[in-house]
């Protein structure tokens, strides 16, 4: 969902401790692409506001005072698909990553993680990504393996070594984003651009037959190629 410099991306948050909403309002009013749509500091009132208007973005705690986040992912997800839902929290263990990625997020971050300008992880969220932290990235994976449990070796000789089709570059770009790297900063380490990223990774998908970064990188890690 990307829009022109004439019409900023709008964003809402959602978030009970008032340092954390402060420093995220901030970050969102200083960026020229970015527009604050709403603060909340309950989830009754976020769920109220979020249905009178759509934000682009919807940044959101889970664990609020009241309510729990997961409520309001569910309700914005089904409400505004277009949404794209970025939860910020401390919470990073599976019972609390899986149901939110279940329920509608495209986005995981952990607050004592965050070392960098959240702007990045808003704008590679509305160009397509999945901003995760790398202890989220990973927990996700642990999730996946299981669910996985077929024979590797025989899967992969199956696919006439479709492995073996990766190029030199494509196998570093999947490197790095395992590494819990963004678009971003891949391109930026690579010396190339966030399009040729995302073109590269397109590549990847369709010959690892997934859909997914997630997926991608669990399969490449199946195959050895990591």
């Amino acid at each position: 969902m990307e829009k022109s410099l004439t019409a900023p991306l709008s964003v809402a948050i959602v978030e009970d401790e008032d340092g954390t909403r402060a420093w995220l309002a901030a970050s969102v009013v200083a960026h020229p692409e970015l527009r604050l749509a709403g603060e909340y500091a309950a989830g009754r009132e976020a769920l109220a506001g979020l249905a009178q208007h759509a934000p682009d973005v919807l940044l959101v705690d889970l664990g609020l005072q009241d309510i729990s986040g997961l409520e309001i992912i569910a309700f914005v997800a089904a409400r505004y698909p277009d949404c794209n839902i970025l939860v910020v929290s401390i919470f990073g263990d599976e019972e609390h990553v899986l149901p939110a990625l279940e329920a509608g997020a495209r986005g995981f971050l952990l607050k004592g993680t965050l070392t960098r300008d959240i702007t990045l992880d808003i704008r590679e969220l509305s160009n397509g990504g999945s901003p995760l932290s790398p202890i989220i990235a990973r927990q996700v994976l642990k999730r996946l393996r299981p669910a996985a449990d077929v024979d590797v070796a025989g899967a992969a000789g199956g696919s006439a070594d479709a492995a073996d089709t990766l190029t030199s570059r494509e196998v570093e770009i999947l490197r790095m984003i395992a590494r819990g790297f963004s678009y971003a900063e891949t391109a930026e380490l690579l010396k190339i651009s966030v399009q040729t990223v995302h073109t590269h990774l397109k590549r990847i998908y369709r010959k690892l037959a997934v859909h997914s970064k997630t997926e991608a990188v669990f399969e490449a890690d199946q195959r050895k190629l990591l």
